[in-house]
């Protein structure tokens, strides 16, 4: 009898040591995943409140590692990767100004080339700007200051957060001066029943994670860069991460924002009220917005409760039609627990292996394609009961051809861990460049499979991972050199793909400097001269992060 009748004749799967599915006898009563004493090896890590505080806090310290690479190559000036990009008629910053935001921020201006360097750079060492000077106000009013000042003397400012943006948004293309939230970090406000937290914009996502913990709730999101990122950025991207498949995007998780106009004038929506139908909701304009409508300076959000049962597992596709259709069945057998499914292909895989240092949790077994599927729940016993089922049936009906549980902390860690730090392995790699797509979910792995080609051997990697679940596809091409004639083997070309399967040319990054100039692609002209009404209308000097996000009119 073939391996494939055997298991579609038994009904009982065990996951044993070397990680490959065997069957057991028909008439065993499943009990879960596992090898020897089946109850015992799948404990869950979420299991217990400690397990799921241990398991954060791994997680948490490598992110904050990973999204703060240091700077191990020269980066060329924006200025002159875009000979086109000409500098606006803002005026140079002058040493009146220099003292007059001393006077606003003493001991918090800070000019010294050293101390700027990081802050010009953006994370992916492919942008870097000019900036002289980097203000770092703590309160809303300080911000207020320092925006009218900058209006009336003409002098163009860059909100940055964590700078872990990967789409040029985050730092200066000339000499804009930088605006830093990192001193803006407070809570000012948890509402323990509701799960409501207010706080300032330049708390780090990770913190807060681990402040609302403390009352039973989490974050509505989950970054990568959660060590770094501050929520005034996430908020201004409209970040997604993994857990927008169970709790949705931050147009629905922000109930309030606070931001700061050009002119000085401060935005006050910190309503805390999750109805309000009072005219148009203003704060869904800044959601997004990339800095360009106002400086954020403070936000509302609803936070979910904290799971208490969480299991993961790793599974491994033959095609990638195998991945759709493992994705309908989890939605099926899962249901309301389903809480994240990634996907990993083949060649990320391979450089995880060769350049990040971690290690295939499917050693000696090969797919194209491997999918981290999480549940989160509330009881243990059936959400394991749930996750048993699916596994079982996947594998019958030939949608899975292996995988692995997570059935102790440090496996939970190695796999989430082999997820999240592509991006890093990427870099090690060679020169990455980074998009960003949104497609029907059919049609998720499409520019990949295009992009790898239409580059042949002139790309060192062409590789794609993320969000099946929500479309949102990390398109990542490794090239030789840093270079204009490089990019142009990529763009337009990659933008026009994604027009023609209708997707998005930014799921979550956003447009920043990069992808500005093809917004065409995804908006139509009706559609982006109204936002440029829109920009008019907030920032008529256009000193808020200039040459950002859309065309200027």
């Amino acid at each position: 009898m073939s391996s494939t009748a055997i298991r579609l004749c038994c009904s009982q799967l065990r996951l044993c040591q070397n990680r490959t599915f065997v069957t057991s006898t028909r008439h065993t009563q499943i009990s879960s995943w596992g090898c020897g004493n089946i109850p015992n090896i799948c404990q869950r890590l979420c299991s217990s409140k400690r397990s799921c505080h241990q398991q954060n806090s791994f997680r948490q310290r490598y992110r904050h590692f990973s999204s703060t690479l240091a700077l191990n190559r020269d980066v060329p000036l924006t200025s002159v990767q875009y000979p086109s990009l000409k500098r606006q008629d803002f005026s140079p910053v002058s040493p009146d100004d220099v003292a007059f935001f001393e006077s606003v921020l003493p001991g918090r201006v800070v000019t010294s080339a050293e101390d700027l360097e990081q802050a010009n750079t953006d994370w992916l060492q492919i942008c870097r700007g000019q900036s002289k000077l980097l203000l770092k106000p703590k309160t809303t009013d300080e911000v207020s200051h320092i925006l009218r000042y900058c209006n009336e003397h003409n002098l163009a400012v860059v909100p940055q957060g964590g700078n872990t943006g990967l789409v040029g948004g985050s730092v200066p293309v000339f000499d804009e001066i930088l605006i830093s939230t990192a001193l803006m970090n407070e809570v000012t406000d948890f509402n323990e029943l509701s799960g409501i937290v207010t706080c300032q914009a330049g708390c780090i996502l990770e913190n807060l994670d681990q402040y609302v913990q403390k009352y039973g709730y989490t974050m509505p999101l989950d970054l990568g860069a959660k060590g770094s990122c501050h929520i005034g950025g996430n908020v201004a991207t409209n970040a997604g991460g993994i857990r927008l498949l169970r709790y949705g995007s931050l147009h629905g998780s922000v109930l309030g924002v606070e931001a700061v106009m050009a002119n000085g004038e401060v935005f006050k929506g910190l309503s805390p009220l999750r109805k309000d139908n009072t005219g148009y909701d203003l704060k869904q304009l800044f959601i997004g917005s990339e800095g360009t409508l106002g400086l954020i300076t403070a936000v509302c959000l609803l936070c979910p409760p904290k799971p208490q049962s969480v299991q993961l597992a790793l599974l491994g596709c033959n095609s990638f039609e195998a991945v759709l259709d493992t994705y309908k069945f989890s939605k099926e057998k899962l249901g309301e627990i389903l809480s994240a499914f990634e996907l990993i292909d083949a060649g990320s895989m391979e450089v995880q292996v060769t350049h990040g240092g971690h290690k295939n949790p499917l050693e000696g077994a090969s797919f194209p394609f491997y999918l981290l599927v999480e549940t989160s729940g509330s009881h243990e016993g059936h959400d394991q009961e749930k996750m048993s089922a699916f596994l079982e049936e996947a594998l019958e009906n030939n949608y899975i051809g292996d995988g692995t549980m997570a059935t102790d902390s440090a496996k939970f860690q190695s796999m989430w861990l082999l997820r999240e730090t592509i991006a890093a392995g990427l870099l090690k790699a060679g020169v990455t460049y980074k998009y960003d797509f949104a497609f029907s979910v059919e049609d998720f792995y499409k520019p990949v499979e295009v992009m790898r080609e239409h580059l042949g051997d002139r790309a060192l990697h062409v590789v794609g991972y993320g969000h099946v679940g929500d479309g949102n596809v990390h398109l990542n091409v490794v090239g030789p050199e840093l270079s204009a004639e490089y990019l142009a083997l990529i763009e337009p070309y990659v933008f026009e793909v994604t027009a023609s399967f209708n997707g998005s040319i930014s799921a979550e990054h956003g447009l920043g400097l990069k992808k500005r100039g093809a917004i065409t692609y995804s908006r139509t002209p009706e559609q982006v001269a109204l936002m440029q009404q829109m920009k008019a209308l907030f920032d008529p000097k256009g000193i808020l992060n200039p040459y950002k996000t859309i065309p200027s009119r």
